[in-house]
């Protein structure tokens, strides 16, 4: 590496940096930036903040690790500040005194990784922390850090011994993984470690971090007593622990309690009744929340998400190959066909030919074609999401049974909703099934054979016999109320839809409020209410990126760098609608984006209703504007008076209550040699 990790320079002793989490961030980046290892610290801020606000990174003993990939940073870089004034970081135990602020550029390669993780596994190490609170001056800290980090010669290996009797200790095996795999991955590593040494286990772990992974050998693994999986991200390889007691939770715990994760887990190796990881690889749905574990609500939402997320795929492409259908060969292709049952579109696709083309030429059998072609991509929606939301439960043997209550759920009428709840059913269903004790010849077949057999069956019994008729009532009644408001209730059903838009930016609500709208653009009887839905969906769903886009262009000294040029591509972004262009902006100033962005697009919610603008498209932003029935002009006003109040409310609120540590950025540099 040509820099140093750490330098006096990027070092900052016994000063106050701020009174909250934002300001030391806004101090240390400085510091990197004065350095010469960041070209503009904002993205650097923006992504340490980033993280915090997903999971905080104090730990015990009064240490915080805020760290972030940022474009701008060079070299791989380290700066440290001993607080005067300790702030909180979201430790259990108190503030934090000792922040170090690991820099890592976007490409890193592994050699970087592995000396930013030596530094994580220093700070486990009590007598290490203890000696950067005692050093004199920064030179100290400097050689304290590099002696952590600097790989040590490797010891001459061994002479093999002969091979010995087992031990008879409990052998425990341990995966750790966050989200940026830089820190909390390997002080979870190390902080079990010293667990499993003091309470005299065997133990070995696999860190699936950014410098790299040492899978367990076949021997381990058939050894292993008990499991911990200490993540806050899926487990790579989960099948190989099939049948092992297990003890999960999130990685913060294993660094917070390690002693007491290898105590259950010794524990859980001798009990017949623990929780075992499911022979078909997926997560247990019944998981136990322990500080930072993901119970069962944190695993509905992600079943949820996951349904949502394949089914978005299809949705874009059925919806558009329709719009263009009704692009080419106009709005009757999809009217019914007599008494075929069929649409006009799919008559003509099944009954003509390029070299029999329909009386409307070939522009009514290319526009035909396409409308089929969409409609049969459209028509996997329900079983899709129900086939995914069972995946994500209960992983590949819950395909099967969720996609048959897919199907099930459109064939009784049910929808949107009957593929949620089918989907739901499915994969407790096929869970439950791969947890059921067979016989070691029938375990083979458990997750390919009997797994999807049984849970099909019971799951489609379920469905027709049990919940057809509740559930195609809900959605019809849906149906019904929809289309029968007017005036100022549809007015409020918009504002509705365009905070739920603009309140998470492509989250669970926006997914949710957008999945509604394209069930009833999906429904065979779709008319104008279904369709001044789904515009209400879209236009309130663009506006967040076009209004900051407005806002970085009218006022560019309120915002970063970074900022400004995600400004410009927020412009395509915004009329493309993809509402996840504004999320940097949201992830840097929660407080003072979202809320005005939820302000705009109630607005445009409210407007689009009023004005009873039509969108027979899911998805395009203004590039399906020839899909709305001729109320083009409609949809753009709202979005329109949507983004300027949006991009004035964000202007304004920016101006109104400034950063208090915007001014601790700049002072960062006095700050420094005090």
């Amino acid at each position: 590496m040509s820099d140093p990790i750490i330098a006096p320079s990027l070092v900052l002793l016994d000063a106050d940096a701020g009174a909250d989490t934002e300001a030391v961030v806004r101090t240390l980046a400085a510091l990197v930036g004065d350095a010469g290892r960041s070209a503009d610290p904002s993205d650097l801020i923006a992504g340490a903040l980033a993280r915090e606000a997903s999971s905080p990174t104090g730990l015990p003993g009064g240490i915080a690790i805020p760290h972030a990939r940022a474009e701008s940073v060079t070299s791989a870089t380290l700066a440290m500040a001993r607080l005067s004034r300790p702030v909180d970081f979201g430790a259990k135990d108190g503030p934090a005194d000792i922040v170090f602020l690991i820099a890592a550029p976007a490409g890193a390669g592994s050699e970087h990784m592995k000396v930013l993780s030596a530094l994580a596994r220093a700070l486990v190490r009590p007598e290490f922390v203890q000696s950067l609170r005692d050093a004199p001056d920064d030179t100290t800290i400097v050689e304290l850090v590099t002696d952590a980090v600097t790989p040590k010669p490797a010891a001459p290996a061994p002479a093999p011994e002969p091979a010995s009797e087992p031990t008879g200790k409990t052998s425990i095996l341990a995966i750790t993984a966050c989200p940026t795999g830089i820190a909390h991955t390997y002080m979870a590593a190390d902080a079990l470690k010293l667990a499993a040494e003091r309470a005299d286990v065997d133990f070995a772990v696999e860190t699936q971090g950014s410098s790299g992974t040492t899978p367990f050998t076949a021997a381990q693994l058939s050894a292993a007593d008990a499991v911990i999986f200490a993540t806050d991200v899926g487990v790579k390889g989960r099948e190989r622990f099939a049948g092992k007691p297990v003890i999960e939770s999130g990685v913060k715990r294993a660094i917070n309690e390690p002693d007491t994760m290898i105590g259950e887990a010794v524990a859980a190796s001798t009990d017949p009744h623990a929780r075992r990881v499911a022979a078909g690889d997926g997560a247990d749905a019944t998981s136990e929340t322990n500080d930072g574990g993901i119970g069962v609500g944190g695993r509905l939402k992600q079943a949820l998400l996951t349904g949502v997320s394949y089914m978005i795929p299809f949705v874009a492409a059925g919806g558009l190959l329709i719009a263009l259908g009704f692009l080419i060969a106009g709005y009757e292709i999809g009217n019914s066909h007599g008494d075929s049952g069929l649409s006009n579109g799919a008559y003509v696709a099944l009954n003509n030919t390029l070299w029999d083309l329909p009386s409307g030429g070939l522009a009514e059998y290319i526009g035909g074609v396409s409308f089929a072609v969409g409609g049969a991509a459209m028509g996997l929606m329900v079983a899709v999401l129900a086939g995914y939301i069972s995946y994500a439960i209960a992983d590949r043997p819950g395909l099967a049974p969720g996609f048959t209550a897919g199907v099930i759920a459109v064939t009784v009428g049910s929808g949107f909703i009957g593929g949620v709840v089918g989907g739901l059913i499915a994969g407790v269903v096929a869970l439950w099934l791969s947890k059921l004790p067979l016989p070691q010849w029938a375990r083979g077949l458990q997750p390919v054979v009997i797994i999807p057999l049984l849970g099909t069956l019971i799951t489609g019994a379920i469905m027709y016999m049990l919940l057809a008729g509740p559930l195609s009532w809900v959605n019809t009644s849906l149906e019904d109320a929809l289309n029968s408001m007017s005036g100022s209730s549809k007015v409020i059903l918009g504002i509705v839809i365009g905070l739920m838009m603009c309140f998470d930016l492509g989250g669970p609500v926006n997914k949710a409020a957008y999945a509604v709208g394209v069930a009833g653009l999906a429904a065979a009887d779709a008319g104008a209410g279904q369709w001044q839905f789904m515009a209400a969906v879209m236009a309130a769903g663009m506006v967040p990126p076009l209004a900051l886009a407005l806002a970085t262009t009218l006022r560019p000294s309120l915002f970063t760098e970074p900022e400004r040029e995600n400004g410009k591509a927020a412009w395509l972004l915004g009329a493309s609608f993809i509402s996840e262009g504004a999320i940097p902006f949201a992830a840097a100033d929660p407080l003072r984006v979202i809320p005005s962005m939820m302000l705009g697009g109630a607005v445009t919610g409210g407007l689009s209703m009023a004005l009873g603008a039509e969108l027979r498209a899911p998805h395009g932003g203004v590039f399906v504007l020839f899909a709305m029935n001729g109320t083009w002009w409609k949809f753009l006003i709202a979005i329109l008076v949507g983004m300027v109040v949006s991009a004035f409310a964000v202007i304004a609120a920016k101006q109104i209550k400034p950063r208090a540590t915007d001014d601790a950025a700049d002072t960062a540099p006095a700050a420094a040699t005090a």
